[in-house]
């Protein structure tokens, strides 16, 4: 039986496994998903080595940057991006197991959010600036979107503080994507800290987080106008591109 799964920590959020099993199951496939919460992207080794009917992983927080010095070769989008949510493991008879590192979270977004996007979509706030950050700007460009990352220090000049998003910033971004895991099950009542009170109904608010189906960050979109989306799709959609990928 193959074997495929999902790193990251923590994972209790994750619907990766039930999505594959019930895919396995449903088309006769002789595989499983597992989830293999590490505390530490070292840990990647050990599970690579232990389980050697490993074909292929998916990698969530923290580790989509972290991972890639663990891998032999990238695509060209997980290295433009610099971050990697999908790994094929090759295990050739005779050498060296090679890990091969993808990105199917720009697909997956881009694929979702485009239907949204309006004319007046030109300009976007990315909020976080971790690896799904990173694969959410390089989606938005590819759709023709400006996009200005946001975070809670001033780390670059090309990144925003929370403090900077004025009035003028919010009336000329009207696409906003939250990739942090601010709202995520079991802490509900969290959200990022923007100016919900300067949300009209131009804005378009995405958030990558589908547990719970409606975030806080969205119901205060929502509240003002704005329309909303989680990332359910997403998940969705970048698990049909993980998969073809794992077939080659």
């Amino acid at each position: 039986m193959k074997k495929y799964g999902l790193i990251g920590f923590p994972l209790g959020h994750s619907f990766s496994a039930t999505y594959f099993n019930e895919k396995f199951h449903a088309e006769n496939i002789d595989a499983e998903y597992v989830n293999f919460e590490i505390p530490s992207i070292t840990n990647l080794t050990e599970v690579v080595a232990e389980n050697p009917n490993l074909c292929g992983l998916n990698v969530t927080i923290p580790y989509k940057e972290q991972v890639i010095p663990y891998l032999d070769e990238m695509d060209d989008d997980a290295a433009t991006i610099g971050a990697v949510n999908v790994i094929r493991i090759i295990r050739p008879v005779k050498g060296k197991t090679r890990l091969i590192g993808y990105n199917s979270d720009v697909v997956g977004f881009a694929r979702s959010i485009e239907p949204l996007l309006q004319q007046g979509h030109t300009h976007a706030l990315i909020l976080g600036t971790g690896g799904a950050a990173k694969a959410v700007r390089h989606g938005l460009q590819k759709l023709g979107v400006e996009a200005t990352y946001v975070s809670r220090q001033k780390r670059r000049s090309d990144i925003l503080t929370y403090q900077e998003l004025t009035p003028e910033v919010m009336a000329s971004h009207t696409v906003i994507v939250n990739t942090t895991p601010l709202g995520m099950f079991p802490n509900v009542n969290s959200c990022p800290d923007i100016p919900y009170d300067q949300l009209t109904s131009r804005h378009l608010l995405y958030d990558l987080l589908y547990n719970p189906n409606e975030t806080l960050f969205m119901k205060k979109g929502k509240a003002q106008g704005a329309t909303v989306k989680n990332g359910l799709e997403m998940l969705l959609l970048q698990a049909f591109v993980a998969w073809e990928i794992w077939q080659q």
